[in-house]
């Protein structure tokens, strides 16, 4: 069972914890759960696309690593000096490495979130609450593939008359980019003042009004809030023992590793595993039905 056909409640909820605990640690042991994670998810989720682009955001981390340690120079354990006498420390280069793998976790999350949330749970979501605001994050979300696919259109177009990306010199091939640039942008904003007028034409923003909904909270999406409320139980209990509490300045130090600790490290691997491993059980139930009735 996808996670997507779950109460877009519950993935609001997931998302929301999953983004607000990646951003808020900087605990090794919870960011590099937070990584392996987002990676696992963003590869079953996008296929070979996904593991690609995850796989891209490597060498980025350890650039970014390398700049940060580079630049700042706090810590008490030095490794090199830089060219102009500035000291490379551990703890610099460890934070660097923390704050990249931080990001990109960020970003597998986003790639996952756009994955799962659709329009129309966005304005199941946001429609009553705020219209205007569900109308634009609808427009956006629906936007981004037909953005991409209107550039492939583009491309293929301006080719025909020889002013594809890859025709011509570089200059000429520049040239080209930015008047692909310049069409898909004017279509884009034509598209979002169309999208727009033609809401409020509906009466999208007038006030007391009803919309149609095809969601229901079923005893699964119950199940699914149960678990997630004790996994969070447990991640504020380490908050409030200080178990995702760390000092990269001037050295690195943090609370002592208990059995108690991998406790809550367990917690939040569940926690983010659990949409990935609800899907991989449904697939696998459904195989297994199907070559039975076979």
């Amino acid at each position: 069972m996808r996670f997507d056909s779950y109460h877009p409640t519950i993935n609001f909820i997931f998302f929301a914890a999953a983004i607000g605990f990646t951003v808020a640690f900087d605990h090794p042991v919870f960011v590099a759960v937070s990584y392996i994670a987002s990676f696992a998810y963003s590869v079953k989720l996008n296929k070979i696309r996904g593991l690609v682009f995850d796989l891209c955001l490597i060498p980025l981390i350890v650039l970014y690593a390398g700049f940060y340690s580079y630049y700042n120079h706090f810590g008490v354990t030095p490794l090199r000096q830089n060219f102009i006498g500035n000291s490379i420390t551990l703890e610099a280069l460890v934070y660097g490495l923390i704050l990249g793998m931080t990001i990109a976790a960020l970003i597998m999350w986003l790639s996952c979130l756009f994955a799962v949330f659709s329009s129309d749970k966005v304005v199941y979501l946001f429609g009553r609450v705020s219209p205007k605001l569900s109308l634009f994050l609808s427009i956006i979300l629906r936007s981004v593939p037909r953005i991409k696919e209107r550039a492939r259109r583009i491309n293929v177009s301006q080719k025909g008359i020889g002013r594809g990306v890859g025709d011509g010199n570089i200059f000429r091939r520049f040239i080209n980019v930015l008047r692909l640039l310049s069409i898909l942008i004017t279509w884009t904003l034509e598209n979002f003042v169309e999208s727009a007028r033609s809401m409020k034409c509906r009466g999208y923003s007038l006030k007391g009004r009803t919309a149609f909904s095809i969601y229901r909270f079923d005893n699964r999406d119950r199940s699914f809030v149960v678990g997630v409320c004790a996994c969070l139980t447990l991640i504020v209990m380490a908050i409030m023992l200080d178990q995702t509490w760390i000092y990269y300045d001037p050295e690195i130090i943090m609370n002592r590793i208990t059995v108690v600790s991998y406790v809550f490290y367990a917690a939040y691997a569940v926690l983010l595993l659990m949409p990935m491993g609800l899907q991989i059980i449904g697939e696998y139930k459904f195989k297994k039905l199907s070559s039975n009735n076979v």
